[in-house]
């Protein structure tokens, strides 16, 4: 078989008819291990790899395959990010329960210690509380300060997760300020705040007290300025550049602002210059997408860094569309194509995931994360996405 014939293959398009792709013959991005630190504090949010041997109930109970989770995330920290433990694209409240959770965060601390300047910063929320266990805000604090000290006894820095039980309890921003006031006071050293938009999660509609962002966001910016020295950035996810910005020209000196943002990371990165303060002109990252193009990450990054901006924008643009694509409505869903991207590319020896979901996506879905993804450059091993993506297709009654 021709090398032209081994990379292409059929695939559906929008009217329903198999067309035939070929994979283009650029190399893939270089995965090198960066020669100078970022200019930027980038964390990956990275998912889990499940086990799919485990004789369990999949929607039911979370059964992670250790190793290959941790070595996805060392490859992170080879690449030079940081990973964001047990967030929200670890698929936390979505297949991932507490104990798994800080099983997670432990085994992740450990490992980060065989990498000098590894950072790892771990989701901190109210995820174990039964729906019906919390009916005043004394009980959020509770279960906060629970995983608080959980994670703290490992040596684990905090991400505050936007919690479920607190949006449903609260009856205003009193509520909200009243928590984190209490969280934050007792924090042994400064955390990263994360406001997580209802596209991501519905329970979360009306966090901070109000569903206008703008009345949000002043109680957001309150707590921060009520805790000086104890909130190291906040990470915003309402998928909105122009509410980031504004939020991050308002930021105290010295706190970051954490794009969330998976459509508009590449020009928030790169910042606009605008702001008194250094950390008011540009926002540092902590994203899920960056799990599914890490190499384009680290190689935007550091050209970034040795002030080739130009290129910095060169390598992220074609990864944009891929992005958006992934975490297009219904947005909670986006862990399918991340995981999706790493059994395409060989991270991982399956496509099964936990809580099952790797049924919440479409094959036409997953037809043009294969084309994107060849697009940016992200397909690393050509003729093994191709076999894989043959498979894909023919449990799925498409013959090649």
């Amino acid at each position: 078989m021709s090398t032209a014939s081994s990379l292409s293959i059929r695939l559906p398009g929008a009217d329903r008819r198999l067309e035939t792709y070929t994979l283009r013959r650029a190399p893939p991005l270089a995965t090198a291990t960066p020669k100078r630190p970022f200019t930027r504090i980038a964390y990956s949010a990275a998912h889990v790899v499940a086990d799919p041997y485990a004789t369990i109930d999949p929607w039911i109970t979370a059964a992670v395959d250790w190793n290959a989770t941790i070595a996805y995330r060392q490859r992170l920290w080879s690449l030079g990010l940081g990973v964001a433990e047990a967030m929200d694209t670890a698929q936390r409240g979505m297949g991932l329960d507490w104990p798994t959770s800080l099983e997670l965060i432990r085994r992740s601390l450990d490992a980060a210690r065989d990498h000098p300047g590894a950072l790892v910063a771990s989701g901190c929320g109210t995820d174990h509380l039964a729906f019906d266990a919390a009916t005043t805000v004394d009980d959020v604090i509770r279960a906060y300060e629970e995983q608080m000290a959980a994670i703290e006894s490992l040596g684990g820095r905090l991400i505050v997760m936007a919690s479920r039980a607190l949006a449903r309890v609260a009856t205003g921003a009193a509520d909200y300020e009243r928590v984190y006031d209490r969280i934050l006071m007792q924090s042994k050293q400064p955390m990263i705040l994360h406001w997580l938009g209802d596209m991501f999660d519905p329970a979360l509609a009306g966090y901070w007290g109000s569903t206008d962002v703008d009345t949000a966001m002043e109680t957001a910016l309150g707590v921060i300025a009520a805790n000086p020295g104890k909130v190291d950035g906040i990470k915003i996810s309402l998928l909105d550049k122009d509410k980031e910005i504004a939020m991050r020209r308002r930021l105290p000196v010295g706190v970051r602002m954490y794009t969330g943002d998976d459509f508009n990371y590449a020009e928030l990165i790169a910042g606009d210059g605008v702001g008194g303060a250094k950390n008011q002109q540009h926002s540092d990252a902590l994203l899920g997408i960056f799990d599914a193009i890490a190499p384009a990450a680290s190689a935007a990054l550091a050209a970034l860094s040795e002030g080739q901006v130009e290129r910095f924008h060169a390598i992220l643009a074609p990864t944009v569309p891929l992005s958006r694509h992934i975490f297009q409505a219904p947005t909670r869903f986006y862990k399918t194509g991340i995981v999706f991207l790493a059994w395409l590319n060989g991270h991982q020896s399956h496509f099964a995931m936990v809580g099952g979901q790797q049924s919440a996506r479409s094959l036409g879905h997953f037809a043009e994360i294969f084309r994107l993804a060849d697009g940016a450059g992200l397909i690393e091993q050509p003729e093994l996405a191709v076999a894989r993506m043959r498979h894909l297709l023919a449990l799925h009654g498409v013959d090649d």
